[in-house]
């Protein structure tokens, strides 16, 4: 739901309304706060809610012990997605990078002592990881607040945090739905895995794939927030030539690193799941799914990309009813077939999930390159417009 703000602060400060970023980060705040009450609520009924899925006592109850520390987390996520995409929409992200790596060598330290010296198990580490993020949190925002470069940004809190919240809501709601159909489909992938035959090698050799996958994509995800800081502050500033150029700069750069991970992975594919186990089945394994890990590295230096061009220009609604399409009538069912019915198992379902990516990469592609920009500049200036507006509510 916070991808709004990435928009919104992203698209003001390229117009040169400099003030508006700190209330729509204030406003997103505000918003996604309300929401993580009732996600606070599912958290504190965790173990009722897993014994009725059919989990056993004892794992729901330690997993409600841990996830009870984690409540404060939450209300830490709420307020810190705002913050970054608040410093990345001016392009300001080595604090950031800076607080992050401080606070994690804090967080081991601390995750140590209360584990092992102060005996508190499960509970006293998902607390350490709460800790954590308001450190980030309370780190970033005293940045905010002292930093020369966020004195035009940064006022001071505003009552029009409060204003227009109902529509807000509706567009973050599309950013929610977006990024958690993505999400989501690679969890229901392993869940899927599960009911092979030979599920352990099965889910051995998927975890092992989507853990490197998930490793490189990071890489990814950091050109997705340059792609949509370029164009959102471009289309801001009412320079659709400088969008578009930027959207070609960042795919191909993108691209060009993911091809060079893939070849990499490629070569190592019979020593890769010797990081995680010593298994020769799972060794195997994965090195027989390796060439779709390699294409799955090579579609994720496109589609996160685009997905930032996505959010950038404010198609969140769009990419929501894409992401469902790609992944849930097309990638999952056929991962379903070629796993059970043509007996692939987890190279099936891996393949499923594939081939989703690939046709949601290529609406994307199309799509992002016949984009009239000149039209994304008109509908930046009507969304600022409306947004920007003090009385609105």
């Amino acid at each position: 739901m916070g991808s709004t703000v990435e928009t919104l602060c992203g698209q003001a400060f390229g117009a040169h309304k400099y003030d508006m970023l700190g209330v729509y980060m204030q406003r997103s705040t505000v918003l996604l706060t309300t929401t993580a009450v009732p996600l606070a609520v599912i958290y504190v009924f965790s173990k009722e809610i897993l014994i009725l899925l059919g989990e056993s006592p004892e794992i729901a109850g330690a997993a409600r012990l841990y996830v009870v520390g984690l409540i404060p987390q939450i209300f830490a996520y709420d307020a810190n997605f705002p913050i970054q995409k608040f410093l990345q929409a001016q392009s300001i992200v080595a604090p950031s990078a800076f607080i992050s790596a401080s606070t994690l060598a804090v967080h081991v330290a601390l995750s140590w002592f209360a584990v092992y010296r102060l005996g508190l198990g499960l509970l006293g580490a998902s607390l350490i990881l709460s800790l954590s993020w308001w450190i980030i949190v309370l780190a970033q925002f005293a940045y905010i607040v002292v930093s020369d470069r966020c004195r035009l940004t940064w006022t001071g809190f505003s009552c029009k945090a409060f204003s227009g919240l109902p529509e807000f809501l509706k567009l973050s709601a599309a950013s929610a739905v977006m990024l958690c159909l993505e999400t989501w489909y690679f969890q229901i992938t392993v869940l899927i895995a599960g009911l092979l035959k030979d599920p352990e090698i099965a889910l051995d050799s998927l975890a092992v794939c989507m853990s490197i996958s998930g490793w490189v994509f990071m890489v990814s995800v950091g050109f997705n927030a340059a792609a949509s800081v370029r164009v959102s502050n471009e289309l801001g500033a009412g320079n659709p030539k400088a969008a578009e150029f930027s959207v070609k700069v960042v795919t191909s750069l993108s691209l060009f690193v993911a091809a060079i991970i893939a070849a990499i992975v490629m070569c190592l594919r019979d020593y890769l799941s010797y990081v995680f186990t010593q298994g020769v089945e799972v060794a195997s394994a994965v090195s027989t799914m390796t060439p779709l890990l390699a294409v799955t590295i090579m579609l994720n230096g496109i589609q996160p990309v685009l997905s930032g061009v996505a959010v950038g220009c404010g198609w969140q609604g769009f990419v929501a009813y894409v992401n469902i399409g790609c992944y849930y009538i097309i990638g999952a069912p056929f991962g379903c077939v070629l796993g059970f019915h043509f007996d692939l198992g987890a190279m099936g379902i891996y393949g499923g999930m594939i081939v989703g990516l690939f046709v949601q990469t290529l609406i994307l592609v199309y799509v992002t390159f016949r984009t009239d920009w000149n039209k994304e500049v008109e509908e930046a200036k009507k969304r600022l417009n409306k947004w920007g507006d003090p009385s609105f509510a």
